[in-house]
């Protein structure tokens, strides 16, 4: 059994330090017994993070909020959720579950913070406040977005015993990539307007399971992460009983980008239209 100290120590040896941002994918079942429940991880990230630390999670939404459109449901079903499903309240609404256990630990706990979004972030920390303070309603893991933001604080992603195709952070990388042929998902959720709930139009780059572009092999965003991971010869370490490993964003985004052009067959990557990046030459 493992206690918050123990666990806390853990992350620290991983490489955690007071004052970073750090985005977590976690599996609870994957780190083993814990004395008091699965609170007992975010709460040994924050003793590691400390107050000048932050932490950050991606929630998502609950079934069926954002399917209406995707092509997903069948015409009873959809017609079903357009007549039943209440508007999106960010604030109560649980974390998907996909998303693992230990976000909506958080996202419920004294002091979480969350966007006001389907695409929804749990945040806390020194800069929990700036990374939820803008989100676009389109593309809402693109430009502008919290993971924008998570980037320009030199953020870092820790798998802590997570699947590796789960990194919801290269889905900025598939938003900010100039490819062509990028899949565009659109769809309607339900939100709350002057007291009425109405039915919202939105879209983004494809964040589903089949990809953002058709060349995307199975399982990209683990092959992209593992690449990662042995260029930078990362050995990880153990948080509990979980494999866990600790990897800056801005290094892999700067890795990623160019082998999503090379995958896609795009010509060439801008980013913010700060910087072009030519396609990588054949071998």
């Amino acid at each position: 059994m493992y206690s918050r100290q123990q666990l806390a120590a853990d992350i620290r040896a991983l490489g955690v330090v007071p004052g970073d941002v750090v985005m977590v994918h976690a599996s609870v079942r994957a780190v083993g017994d814990i004395a008091s429940g699965p609170d007992e991880i975010h709460l040994a990230l924050k003793d590691a993070l400390t107050p000048d630390g932050t932490l950050m999670m991606y929630a998502g939404c609950p079934r069926y909020y954002d399917e209406v459109g995707r092509g997903n449901l069948s015409r009873e079903e959809e017609a079903e959720v357009l007549e039943k499903l209440p508007a999106f309240d960010a604030a109560t609404a649980r974390a998907d579950q996909s998303n693992g256990t230990l976000v909506e630990f958080l996202r419920s706990y004294p002091g979480s913070r969350v966007n006001d979004h389907v695409a929804r972030f749990v945040v806390w920390g020194k800069h929990a406040e700036f990374l939820i303070s803008r989100q676009p309603w389109n593309y809402a893991f693109g430009h502008d977005s919290a993971l924008e933001r998570f980037v320009e604080l030199n953020g870092k992603i820790l798998l802590l015993g997570a699947d590796h195709d789960t990194v919801t952070f290269l889905h900025y990388a598939e938003h900010i990539v100039d490819i062509p042929g990028k899949r565009v998902a659109r769809f309607k959720v339900p939100v709350r307007e002057n007291g009425v709930r109405v039915w919202r139009d939105m879209e983004e780059f494809n964040t589903a399971g089949d990809g953002v572009h058709a060349n995307w092999p199975d399982r990209f965003f683990a092959e992209l992460t593992d690449g990662y991971l042995a260029q930078t010869s990362s050995h990880g370490g153990a948080i509990g009983d979980a494999e866990c490993y600790l990897m800056s964003a801005r290094g892999l985004l700067d890795f990623a980008l160019p082998i999503m052009i090379n995958v896609a067959g795009g010509p060439i990557l801008r980013i913010g239209g700060d910087c072009e990046v030519p396609r990588p030459s054949a071998p």
